[in-house]
């Protein structure tokens, strides 16, 4: 599999990526709360309720089922899944491949296991608990990067790759945001601004409930 940049990161000129960059946050959208959504809460070993609210940002809801096991009746489970991934840190510094038997591999089997989350719902839970790690997929995302499910290999490649890491967080300090946006994260935001610019609407079931309240008033 390939990860294809939207074609806003493709040649020298930023100009369009920054302009995704700042309109998203700038006006802002809902999602734009999501990276710095209640940072004393975001306990990096646990999953808590605000996480659940950081990731409806995002415009998915953790079906109530779910959220009672993340939060209680298998919270040491995934407690002990999250201190053995580790600190957050950035995927381009990975070495190694991204493998199914790695920690961040089966911490997301496990949150895919619960009641009613997917891959849009299970991926924006990871990255709120390590944004710099763990990228997110949404369906307008996949049909722009030409993405499936397992798509974290292929994307650490391509971060490594032309500087494109390097470059992602030049305009992160473009825009005017701060650490707290990931470079994962203004990849994402860009790929999907960019799809939406083109008429691309979301498919995946966990995006649909949330899709029309979640951008700006009159968009």
């Amino acid at each position: 599999m390939t990860f294809h940049l939207p074609r806003c990161l493709e040649g020298p000129d930023a100009d369009q990526a920054l302009g995704y960059l700042t309109r998203y946050y700038g006006r802002p959208y809902t999602g734009a709360h999501f990276d710095s959504w209640a940072p004393r809460q975001n306990d990096p070993n646990a999953f808590t309720a605000e996480d659940l609210l950081a990731v409806s940002f995002l415009s998915v809801v953790v079906p109530p089922l779910a959220a009672r096991e993340l939060l209680d009746t298998r919270a040491a489970e995934f407690g002990a899944l999250l201190r053995e991934l580790g600190p957050d840190r950035d995927l381009v510094a990975q070495a190694e491949p991204v493998t199914e038997e790695q920690p961040a591999s089966r911490l997301y089997r496990a949150v895919r296991r619960l009641p009613g989350v997917g891959r849009t719902i299970g991926t924006k839970l990871l990255a709120r608990k390590r944004p710099r790690l763990v990228p997110i997929y949404d369906s307008v995302v996949a049909r722009v990067s030409g993405i499936g499910d397992h798509h974290w290999e292929p994307l650490r490649q391509a971060l490594q790759t032309d500087d494109l890491h390097k470059h992602l967080l030049d305009l992160r300090d473009r825009a005017g945001l701060g650490p707290h946006v990931s470079a994962l994260r203004v990849l994402d935001v860009v790929t999907w601004m960019e799809g939406k610019a083109a008429g691309v609407r979301p498919t995946d079931p966990d995006e649909l409930l949330g899709e029309s309240l979640t951008e700006p008033e009159g968009d």
